[in-house]
């Protein structure tokens, strides 16, 4: 009978209730980049992911993850139904049971399928990404996770380094999303430029918000107890984002047209940037690593968005740059910045990076990087391929329902009012500056559209009218 380290048993339930606020704040920012029309989708997604996830870890993912026993390339099924799961020592510490264990890296699982599901975004059916949200889980990251994670595991045998998911959480997500954006095809054009900006910086800022709090759980709770390390990790954390955000902003300031101006926007992208860069590294790093990965990691992330134009591929919220990029980065980066003096806090001995003159590292990394990347990428295309084509899972909604949009399509709820609604269906034209507008709408309009027609608005006003909307 081992003697459970309660203060170590609690940071990392404080540290489960944190990464879980992330799932939400993933989907608000997904929530506010998208247009208004599909907006709520997302939200509901993102719960969504969080449920089917939670079922299938306890089914057979956590098994498949972390069993006690298993070849180098994925565990078994000696713990189907969390069997055997509850008060023996967890298998990455002897301090927390294994059931608090359990439940902590269920949110990594889950925090990985939610980056995945905004790849469907304005142009995806429902029902096919809940069945895909589990298949992936268990095809993509329970295998990734184990070679990363596992003490059997052949990237962990081999000596790569990767404190808190940089490739089971981040490449594997972004990998996924690209393939499956690449599947579902590019959106309906916008009929309008404002159209195909971010609809709500609030979601944004928002969604940042709670997801900068629970990274400090996502990162700090990876050593599985309260240490100094736990706290360094968190310090880099921070420190990682902010350079990240100020470096984002800076490209934006003196490349975004208009030139010199500041967006909210940006900074949110480039911490977001900054988190996931340092994601792997956290744990391994100190204080003046953190600042140079955060700055690398948001400029590589930055350019890195221009991969989805050079291969014409709809990436709608820049998650494979975002993550797929980031985290690419940030397990390279591990490899140079990576010291021993820091896991050696927590009594973990490894041989450190290239700041300790162990050069090989690298390879290691490399290994592990583009094999999480080279798995995701097969793995899903052919998943999604074999769905696509198996009756009621084809994965894209309809033309019309696009038109409409998810929310209307799928849920008939929405985040906005109706007239908001209606203002995204209508292309129009006004035709008077002061008193008359005129509603030019589409040929091809369907029943909805055609039962909340309008043609002429009257506006008492003197004002010049040039765009209501």
């Amino acid at each position: 009978m081992f003697v459970v380290d309660t203060a170590s048993l609690t940071w990392i339930l404080v540290a489960t209730a944190m990464i879980w606020i992330m799932i939400p704040g993933i989907g608000l920012f997904y929530s506010g980049m998208t247009k208004r029309k599909s907006a709520l989708s997302l939200l509901w997604l993102s719960l969504m992911a969080m449920a089917v996830t939670s079922v299938q870890w306890f089914l057979i993912g956590y098994s498949l993850t972390f069993s006690m026993s298993g070849s180098r390339f994925i565990g078994n099924f000696a713990h189907v139904a969390s069997i055997n799961v509850l008060d023996g020592p967890a298998l990455g510490s002897l301090a927390i049971p294994d059931i608090a264990f359990c439940i902590f890296e269920l949110m990594f699982a889950a925090t990985a399928t939610t980056i995945v599901v905004g790849a469907v975004s304005e142009r995806g059916r429902i029902w096919p990404t809940i069945v895909f949200v589990f298949l992936w889980c268990t095809l993509v990251y329970n295998f990734v996770a184990y070679w990363t994670w596992s003490p059997n595991g052949w990237a962990f045998i081999l000596g790569s380094l990767d404190f808190a998911g940089g490739t089971p959480v981040h490449i594997a997500a972004g990998t996924s999303a690209l393939v499956y954006s690449l599947v579902l095809g590019k959106r309906q054009p916008v009929t309008h430029i404002e159209q195909s900006r971010p609809h709500n910086i609030n979601n944004i800022f928002i969604g940042t918000a709670l997801s900068w709090f629970g990274w400090f759980g996502f990162n700090g709770g990876s050593g599985l107890a309260i240490s100094s390390r736990a706290v360094l990790a968190c310090v880099v954390t921070n420190l990682a984002a902010c350079v990240g955000g100020s470096t984002w902003c800076m490209l934006d300031y003196f490349l975004l047209k208009p030139r010199y101006k500041f967006t909210t926007f940006g900074f949110c992208m480039g911490a977001m940037a900054g988190l996931v860069c340092i994601t792997p590294a956290s744990g391994f790093v100190g204080p003046p690593a953190s600042l140079a990965i955060g700055f690398v990691g948001s400029v590589c992330v930055y350019f890195g968005r221009k991969i989805k134009t050079l291969f014409k591929i709809d990436d709608a919220f820049d998650i494979f740059a975002q993550h797929g990029v980031g985290g690419f980065v940030g397990c390279l980066l591990t490899g140079i910045f990576a010291q021993k003096y820091i896991p050696a806090l927590d009594q973990v001995t490894i041989a450190g990076g290239w700041l300790d003159g162990n050069w090989i590292q690298m390879a290691y990394q490399l290994a592990l990087a583009c094999a999480g990347f080279a798995w995701s990428f097969i793995i899903t295309l052919i998943l999604l391929l074999i769905m696509d084509r198996i009756p009621g899972l084809a994965l894209r909604t309809s033309e019309d329902g696009e038109m409409q949009g998810i929310d209307f399509d799928q849920f008939n709820e929405y985040t906005h009012d109706y007239i908001e609604f209606q203002r995204e269906l209508y292309p129009f034209k006004s035709v008077s500056v002061n008193s008359v507008v005129t509603i030019q709408t589409i040929d091809n309009r369907n029943d909805v559209q055609k039962e909340n027609d309008v043609k002429m608005v009257q506006i008492r006003s003197s004002l010049p009218v040039e765009d209501v909307w």
